[in-house]
């Protein structure tokens, strides 16, 4: 698999956003849409990111799940490391990380379609910038959400949310209050309920991938909907923004 990485340039910089760049494959003719992964982090630190950070890692395995799943299908996948590990209110270091990783895309692939993928603060972040020119749709797993989060950037997307109902460090019921409030924003929306598991995303893994891997790989026109993520979709608020995740895929 060849990859690349872009670094964020200028001398006052002293911790820098990187990107891990999985390309499309080489008998695209053109890439044609970028999947931006979005990793975790802390309401609050100062200090630098790094590769052997877990939150990064845990976004790894997906990216590259997620390549192997639409690289054929000329769909680049892209991992950003934060300069730091901090939301870090007010300045919000995770989207002000993430907005330089989408200006790098337009720059890149200009007019191409974004998918953006988060977990827990990388999935706030990825709501939070879902109102950017050329995002089409969002994958937030866990995400950390705030009361009074916003939603209107979400009009005319497609998004997707999966919380486990075990999970102490993000809340299931924020998630659940969100989506209740951004459904009728978003274009659609489906939100699943991992039975039995927490934040790590560690139990039910296969699962968890598998998920993702399917909403992306429509989303980027590789692949038909799943018609799991179709139930999602479809099904009535209020107990449909508790579907259950399949254990099958």
């Amino acid at each position: 698999m060849s990859t690349h990485r872009v670094s964020a340039e200028g001398p006052s910089v002293i911790a820098r956003p990187s990107l891990r760049v999985l390309p499309a494959a080489s008998n695209a003719a053109a890439t044609t849409a970028v999947v931006l992964v979005l990793h975790g982090g802390k309401a609050a630190s100062r200090r630098p990111t790094s590769e052997h950070q877990l939150s990064y890692w845990r976004m790894v395995p997906i990216a590259e799940a997620l390549h192997g799943a639409v690289g054929d299908s000329g769909a680049a996948v892209w991992l950003l490391r934060n300069r730091l590990r901090g939301w870090n209110e007010p300045v919000q270091d995770a989207v002000v990380d993430a907005r330089w990783a989408l200006a790098e895309v337009r720059s890149a692939h200009p007019g191409v379609p974004v998918v953006l993928v988060g977990h827990s603060m990388g999935a706030r972040a990825a709501l939070r910038v879902a109102g950017t020119d050329g995002v089409t749709a969002i994958c937030a797993l866990a995400p950390w959400i705030e009361p009074r989060e916003p939603v209107a950037q979400l009009a005319g997307r497609s998004v997707l949310i999966a919380h486990g109902n075990r999970d102490r460090w993000t809340m299931p019921r924020a998630s659940f209050d969100y989506a209740e409030r951004a459904r009728p924003v978003a274009d659609e929306l489906g939100r699943f309920e991992v039975r039995g598991v927490g934040h790590a995303m560690l139990r039910r893994s296969a699962d968890w991938t598998a998920m993702v891997r399917a909403f992306v790989a429509e989303a980027v026109g590789a692949a038909s909907r799943h018609r799991a993520i179709e139930v999602a979709m479809r099904a009535p608020a209020p107990d449909g923004l508790r579907t259950p995740l399949p254990a099958r895929w």
